[in-house]
Protein backbone atom coordinates (compact mmCIF):
# COMPACT_ATOMS: atom_id res chain seq x y z
CA UNK A 1 0.00 0.00 0.00
CA UNK A 2 1.47 3.22 -1.01
CA UNK A 3 1.09 6.97 1.00
CA UNK A 4 -1.52 8.07 -0.76
CA UNK A 5 -3.67 4.63 -0.19
CA UNK A 6 -2.96 5.29 3.63
CA UNK A 7 -3.35 8.95 3.60
CA UNK A 8 -7.25 7.84 2.37
CA UNK A 9 -7.61 5.53 5.76
CA UNK A 10 -6.08 7.93 7.37
CA UNK A 11 -8.80 10.48 6.74
CA UNK A 12 -11.54 7.94 7.02
CA UNK A 13 -10.54 7.02 10.71
CA UNK A 14 -10.27 10.78 11.35
CA UNK A 15 -13.80 11.44 10.54
CA UNK A 16 -14.84 8.56 12.09
CA UNK A 17 -13.06 9.45 15.11
CA UNK A 18 -14.63 12.88 15.30
CA UNK A 19 -17.49 12.16 14.60
CA UNK A 20 -17.90 9.62 17.59
CA UNK A 21 -15.79 11.84 20.23
CA UNK A 22 -16.14 15.03 19.01
CA UNK A 23 -13.77 18.30 19.90
CA UNK A 24 -12.36 19.23 22.92
CA UNK A 25 -10.80 16.13 24.61
CA UNK A 26 -7.06 15.32 25.61
CA UNK A 27 -4.39 14.73 22.12
CA UNK A 28 -3.87 11.24 23.83
CA UNK A 29 -7.52 10.29 23.66
CA UNK A 30 -7.59 11.10 19.90
CA UNK A 31 -4.27 9.22 19.39
CA UNK A 32 -5.30 5.79 20.93
CA UNK A 33 -8.63 6.30 18.82
CA UNK A 34 -6.65 6.62 15.93
CA UNK A 35 -4.26 3.59 16.75
CA UNK A 36 -7.95 1.63 17.19
CA UNK A 37 -9.38 2.59 14.15
CA UNK A 38 -6.22 2.61 11.80
CA UNK A 39 -5.32 -1.29 14.03
CA UNK A 40 -9.24 -2.27 12.65
CA UNK A 41 -8.57 -1.16 8.61
CA UNK A 42 -5.74 -3.69 8.71
CA UNK A 43 -3.10 -1.22 9.00
CA UNK A 44 0.35 -1.86 11.09
CA UNK A 45 0.49 1.18 13.38
CA UNK A 46 2.82 2.16 15.46
CA UNK A 47 2.61 4.51 18.79
CA UNK A 48 4.91 7.41 20.15
CA UNK A 49 7.93 6.59 18.45
CA UNK A 50 11.19 7.86 19.11
CA UNK A 51 12.62 10.31 17.00
CA UNK A 52 16.18 10.48 17.50
CA UNK A 53 18.47 13.68 16.03
CA UNK A 54 21.73 13.43 14.38
CA UNK A 55 23.50 16.33 14.78
CA UNK A 56 27.54 16.25 12.87
CA UNK A 57 27.14 12.32 13.23
CA UNK A 58 26.16 12.47 17.02
CA UNK A 59 23.02 10.62 18.13
CA UNK A 60 21.32 13.80 20.22
CA UNK A 61 19.19 12.14 23.43
CA UNK A 62 15.75 14.42 22.98
CA UNK A 63 12.40 13.39 23.53
CA UNK A 64 10.88 13.76 20.29
CA UNK A 65 8.49 11.33 19.88
CA UNK A 66 6.12 10.82 16.44
CA UNK A 67 2.34 10.85 17.45
CA UNK A 68 1.63 7.55 15.16
CA UNK A 69 3.45 5.61 12.40
CA UNK A 70 1.32 3.64 10.14
CA UNK A 71 2.86 1.33 7.76
CA UNK A 72 6.27 2.49 8.51
CA UNK A 73 5.40 4.97 5.68
CA UNK A 74 3.07 8.17 7.04
CA UNK A 75 3.28 10.13 10.41
CA UNK A 76 0.26 11.29 11.76
CA UNK A 77 0.64 14.25 14.43
CA UNK A 78 -2.28 15.09 16.48
CA UNK A 79 -3.23 18.14 18.08
CA UNK A 80 -6.05 19.41 20.59
CA UNK A 81 -5.42 23.35 20.29
CA UNK A 82 -7.49 26.40 19.81
CA UNK A 83 -5.41 26.89 17.09
CA UNK A 84 -1.90 25.87 15.24
CA UNK A 85 0.69 27.72 15.20
CA UNK A 86 3.37 28.30 12.28
CA UNK A 87 5.46 25.88 14.60
CA UNK A 88 3.25 22.76 14.28
CA UNK A 89 3.38 23.09 10.77
CA UNK A 90 7.39 23.23 10.86
CA UNK A 91 7.41 20.32 13.30
CA UNK A 92 5.34 18.15 10.78
CA UNK A 93 7.94 19.09 8.17
CA UNK A 94 10.95 18.74 10.07
CA UNK A 95 9.75 15.08 11.41
CA UNK A 96 9.79 14.33 7.76
CA UNK A 97 13.09 15.27 7.20
CA UNK A 98 14.67 13.25 10.03
CA UNK A 99 12.80 10.71 9.15
CA UNK A 100 13.11 10.60 5.82
CA UNK A 101 9.67 9.88 5.23
CA UNK A 102 7.25 10.90 2.50
CA UNK A 103 4.22 12.24 4.25
CA UNK A 104 2.79 13.21 7.41
CA UNK A 105 -0.67 14.06 8.01
CA UNK A 106 -1.10 17.09 10.91
CA UNK A 107 -4.78 16.70 12.51
CA UNK A 108 -6.24 19.39 14.78
CA UNK A 109 -9.61 17.80 16.52
CA UNK A 110 -10.53 20.73 18.69
CA UNK A 111 -12.39 22.39 15.61
CA UNK A 112 -15.68 23.04 14.62
CA UNK A 113 -15.52 21.11 11.31
CA UNK A 114 -12.55 18.25 11.06
CA UNK A 115 -12.66 19.31 7.10
CA UNK A 116 -10.54 22.40 8.55
CA UNK A 117 -8.40 20.47 10.81
CA UNK A 118 -6.72 18.10 9.13
CA UNK A 119 -3.37 19.60 6.88
CA UNK A 120 -1.35 16.98 4.42
CA UNK A 121 2.12 17.78 4.44
CA UNK A 122 4.86 15.64 1.94
CA UNK A 123 8.58 15.84 1.27
CA UNK A 124 9.20 14.49 -2.16
CA UNK A 125 5.82 12.73 -2.68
Amino acid sequence: MDENEISYKIRGAIFKVYKTLGPGLLESVYVAALEYELFKEGLEVQKEIPLPVIYEETKLELGFRLDLLIGKKVIIEVKSVENLAEVHHKQVLTYLKLTKLKLAILVNFNVENINNGIYRKVNGL
